[in-house]
């Protein structure tokens, strides 16, 4: 089986907001990006993750004011992670136990990248027909 490393996104693609970036700016972002998450950051230190389903639980059904509500107060802390070497079937039996579509990947204990829900469909879609 292929394993995560293989299909990670690396961490220097990740896209990043400060912690006190208000969710109005984080969903643009995600949007003109055409992406699902973003990570945040505290200076240099990587401390959670947003995701499109963080923004539509916690803001838009909470009702929240998106200018006045920062990434911080909704992002998902600590990120799960999944092992570098672990295998695709892996990460998916670990985003399937605890209901997550993102995972940080690790290396020796220290973050270096993140896989997708999007990313097993990708490989999914690629694998060869009988």
């Amino acid at each position: 089986m292929v394993a995560v490393k293989s299909f990670m996104v690396p961490r220097e693609k990740f896209i990043t907001v400060e912690r006190d970036t208000d969710a109005q700016t984080a969903a643009r972002i995600m949007r003109d990006r055409g992406i699902g998450s973003l990570f945040v950051t505290n200076g240099k230190e990587i401390v959670g993750i947003l995701t499109d389903t963080d923004m539509v639980r916690r803001v838009v059904a909470a009702g929240a004011d998106t200018h006045k509500t920062t990434v911080e107060q909704i992002m998902s802390a600590p990120i799960l992670t999944i092992e570098e070497n672990k295998t695709l079937l892996d990460a998916n039996d670990l985003m399937a136990q605890t209901h997550l579509r993102h995972l940080g990947v690790t290396r020796d204990g220290k973050l270096v990248g993140m896989i997708s829900v999007r990313d097993l469909v990708v490989f999914l879609t690629n694998l060869p027909r009988k």
